[in-house]
Parts: structure tokens; C-alpha cells; sequence
């Protein structure tokens, strides 16, 4: 990949600094060997200036190295990772400012510490390679941390999702199917078909393609009618917003760009928007948190009155929480489970709380405690013993061990697989979302103040193989790291013994 004309300046500059300190001349010593200012020297080794060939010429010959040699873009191995960072999609995909980062102020810091930030890159490509991170992965993670520190809440985008529904929608009321269906077909000129997954059993976990060529929508036709309007509410949004770098496939994403991830994100959230009116959502938490005692089925019937998956209620809750009601200590989280199965699978996280809750863990056990888990269990033995096909509602006022943080979690467990082809069972999913109690909580959910709640309440610690309980039944792993941590403490205080 070709570099801009900044990083070749700043390519040039952080070469001419190695060159210079490898030989022991300082900034002045230099500037005098080839005739040049001191000021415009320190421009050049900060990626600013870029000599005229004469200059070039000059200094070359002050630090006694070819010319070809000084202008190549080829770096030793200290600058190297710099160099590869240089030539990658990051700095020129990634757009910085939505972090608060000024471009000039990244390549600033380049130049001031080339060989410690070079030392910190290679770190980081080494830990990607280590756990496979991929370009997806990456992405991913970034516009994670985007969300988290905007508390998953864009006020931009609500903006014009109130104005699509006061445009389209009846009055008070979201969007639906008939809607979006007809918008997509008449205002965006989009064809609507469906596949079948038995059919074209390689597309069975895609919920949707959409073919720009012949503005194609494909729906997978074993949808449900919220994964429907979800899809089709997404598709509308790239065109009202008029989002034109975008992934073409759902779920499944192949990003080619941050700016197709973010756009995709930004699609998403003004269809959670359109189906889910922010003003109906918070008067119906409103109504929910006044309750002196906690009740699952009123959750769920909350959820069946927006015509939402779980997933998609709770993400929508995630956006309304920290603007409307000040609640902004939560996190979110999705497992994948088997019936019958031992493992669980973590398959999305969101940490607006930046606090204690379950992240990716490596050949480590997430604590059977959780609600999460156990909600998943409950559900994979009714539908065994019971024939329920329902979903499964559960909460739970959680204290970790280690630190004494208590939580409310409430969690959904529901089918998210049905029994596929092959005769094997299907799949379960749980979707959690977990509040810091603190004053803010207790003032706002009215029955966390009631002692008879109905709310059971767990100590629960993050994996087995760091917690202490070790009386716990649920253990499926020893607590090895936590050993190893008292180990290596008790050989710290047995060296301040000698």
C-alpha cells in the first residue's frame, strides 16, 4: 500500500533522527555540517517539512550515507513497525476524530518516541496474531469502545429516527413490516424476494443480502416477524440516512473498512430506533420501575408489546438508560448454549459501566453462578421435560466475591437455533443486561428499595480458575489462577523475610 505524503514526511523525518543519534550529532551539530537551521532541522525529524532534493543532498552528505539511501522508504527493524503501521488501512480508515484524536497529534507522538511507540505496536501486532485477531475483530473491538464511551447513545441518530416517524408513521405508533415493506419498494425502489435456507443451505445463517446491482433485498424466509422488521427497518436506514459504504450480507459482516462497520452500526441503531419509540420505551420502564416487587412476566410482556426479540428490546434499553434516566453503570451480554452441553459461549459484550462483568476469557470458566448460565440450564431442561418453546425470564442481584459490587441482572433465555437438519438439537441464547446498584438505581427502580422483591440474591465471582469460593458447588475447574497469584504472593513476603 502506497504511502500519503504526512507519512512520508514523517517517514523521512524519523529516519533522519535515527541516523543522526547513531552517530552521535545533535540537532545543531548537524544543522551547521549542512548548512541549515537548527529550526528547520527539528521540522524536518518531526514529519513537517520535506526538503527540496538539494537539502536532501546536504544532509546525506553531513551523515556521510548515499542519497537513495536516505530518501528510501525502507527502515530498520526499530522503525519498522512504525512503517508497517504507515502502510496499513489504520491510519487513513480509521477515522481518529471520532476518539478525540487529531491526526497531527498521533503522528507528533510517532515522531517523539519512535523507538517506544514502535516497541508498542509490535506488542499490539503480536497479541493480534497470538489470538487470531482478524481485521473484523479489530473493527469490531474499536467501534465497541466507540459505543461504550458514548454511552451507546447518539443523539443524531434518535434525531432522525423522530423525524422518519413523524414523516411516515402513524401518529404515536412505530414502524412496522407494511411500512418499511412499501417504503423500501416505492421510495427506494428496492425488490424484495426470499430464499430458502434448505434450499441454499450455505446462506442458512444469513439473514439477508442485499444485491446493489439490481437493488435486491434477499430475506432468509425462515425470519420471524421481529427478525423481519429488524432487517428490513436496517435496510431502510442505509437509504434514509443515505449511508452509502455499507456491508451488503446480515448478520454475517465482511468489513472491508471501519467506515463500512460504523455505518452498518449506525443502520442498526436507527432501526432499533424506528421500532422501538424512544418516548413509549421510557414511558413503559417508567411503569415497570414503580413496581414495588420484580416481576419477569411483566418484563416480558414489555418486550411482547414492542414486537422485539430480547436481544433487540435490551440494546434499545442500552441506547434510553443513560440519557433518560441517568442509569449509565450497566452492561450488556449474549450467550450461545447447547442443551446438554458444558460449555457456554460468550458471543457479544458491551461495557458501558467499565466495571466488573464477564469479558472474553481465554481457556478459562465463566462462573456457573450467573444467571446468564443458570437461566440457560432452566431453559434447556423445560424444553427437554416440559415441551416449553417459550422464553425464559430471570433476575438476580449479584455481589462478587473479590470486590463486594453488587448487580441486578436480568436475563433472557429463549430458542435461538431450532433443531436443524441433521437431527442434532438446537441452540439457546441468553441476553443480560446488568446495572451497578448504586443510589442512582435504587432511586430510580422503586422495588430494589423492598426487602420482599422476589429478587434472589447470589455471590458469584467472573471464572473458577480465579475464585476462592472454593466450597462453591458449581465449580467445573480448579481455581489454578488464583494459586499461582497466592503463590507468587507468599514468595514476595517471603523474600522481605531474608
Amino acid at each position: 500500500m502506497s504511502l500519503s505524503s504526512d507519512h512520508i514526511r514523517l517517514l523521512f523525518g524519523l529516519k533522519l533522527r535515527q541516523l543522526r543519534q547513531e552517530r552521535g550529532i545533535s540537532v545543531s551539530e548537524l544543522a551547521l555540517r549542512s548548512g541549515m537551521a537548527i529550526s528547520y532541522i527539528s521540522e524536518i525529524e518531526k514529519g513537517r517539512k520535506y526538503p527540496k532534493a538539494d537539502k536532501i543532498s546536504g544532509l546525506a552528505k553531513a551523515l556521510d550515507v548515499d542519497y537513495d539511501t536516505l530518501v528510501s522508504l525502507k527502515v530498520n527493524k526499530k522503525l519498522a513497525p512504525i512503517a508497517d503501521l504507515l502502510r496499513s488501512k489504520f491510519l487513513t480508515e480509521i477515522p481518529l476524530e471520532l476518539f478525540g484524536i487529531d491526526p497531527s497529534d498521533l503522528l507528533d507522538l510517532l515522531a517523539g518516541a519512535p523507538d517506544k511507540v514502535s516497541a508498542m505496536i509490535r506488542t499490539f501486532m503480536d497479541i493480534a496474531l497470538s489470538y487470531n485477531m482478524s481485521v473484523e475483530r479489530l473493527y469490531l473491538t474499536m467501534l465497541r469502545s466507540y459505543q461504550e464511551i458514548n454511552d451507546n447513545h447518539f443523539e443524531e441518530i434518535e434525531t432522525d429516527a423522530s423525524r422518519f416517524l413523524q414523516e411516515f408513521a402513524s401518529p404515536g405508533q412505530p414502524a412496522d413490516s407494511a411500512l418499511l415493506t412499501n417504503l423500501l419498494k416505492t421510495r427506494y425502489t428496492v425488490t424484495l424476494t426470499f430464499f430458502d435456507p434448505v434450499q441454499q443451505p450455505a446462506l442458512a445463517s444469513l439473514r439477508s443480502v442485499y444485491r446493489p446491482e439490481s437493488r435486491t433485498l434477499h430475506l432468509n424466509s425462515t425470519l420471524s416477524e421481529p427478525q423481519r422488521a429488524y432487517v428490513l427497518a436496517r435496510e431502510v436506514g442505509f437509504h434514509y440516512l443515505n449511508l452509502k459504504v455499507r456491508p451488503y450480507t446480515y448478520a454475517y459482516v465482511e468489513a472491508e473498512s471501519f467506515e463500512q462497520i460504523l455505518n452498518n452500526y449506525k443502520a442498526s441503531y436507527f432501526a432499533g430506533a424506528v421500532l422501538i419509540r424512544r418516548d413509549t420505551m421510557v414511558t413503559r420502564l417508567n411503569e415497570l420501575f414503580a413496581r414495588e416487587t420484580w416481576s419477569n412476566e411483566a418484563l416480558l410482556a414489555i418486550i411482547d408489546e414492542f414486537k422485539a426479540t430480547p436481544e433487540r428490546f435490551f440494546y434499545r434499553l442500552s441506547n434510553i438508560l443513560p440519557r433518560d434516566f441517568g442509569i449509565d453503570q450497566l452492561f450488556f451480554y449474549r450467550f450461545n448454549h447447547t442443551p446438554g452441553q458444558t460449555t457456554f459461549a460468550l458471543t457479544k459484550e458491551m461495557h458501558l459501566s467499565r466495571q466488573q462483568g464477564p469479558r472474553g476469557m481465554v481457556d478459562e470458566h465463566f462462573c456457573r453462578r450467573w444467571v446468564a448460565l443458570t437461566s440457560l440450564q432452566e431453559l434447556g431442561f423445560l424444553q427437554h421435560h416440559k415441551d416449553f418453546d417459550g422464553s425464559l425470564c430471570r433476575a438476580q442481584l449479584s455481589t462478587y466475591a473479590d470486590t463486594g459490587q453488587t448487580f441486578l441482572i436480568v436475563s433472557v433465555a429463549h430458542p435461538h437455533r431450532s433443531d436443524r437438519s441433521d437431527g442434532s438439537a438446537g441452540q439457546n441464547m441468553s441476553v443480560s443486561m446488568c446495572f451497578a446498584v448504586n443510589d442512582t438505581l435504587r432511586s430510580k427502580m422503586r422495588f430494589l428499595t423492598n426487602p420482599e422483591a422476589g429478587i434472589p440474591h447470589r455471590v458469584v465471582n467472573e471464572a473458577c480458575e480465579r475464585c476462592g469460593i472454593f466450597d462453591c458447588r458449581e465449580r467445573v475447574a480448579s481455581p489454578k489462577v488464583l494459586q499461582k497469584k497466592r503463590q507468587l504472593e507468599a514468595m514476595k513476603g517471603a523474600l522481605d523475610t531474608l
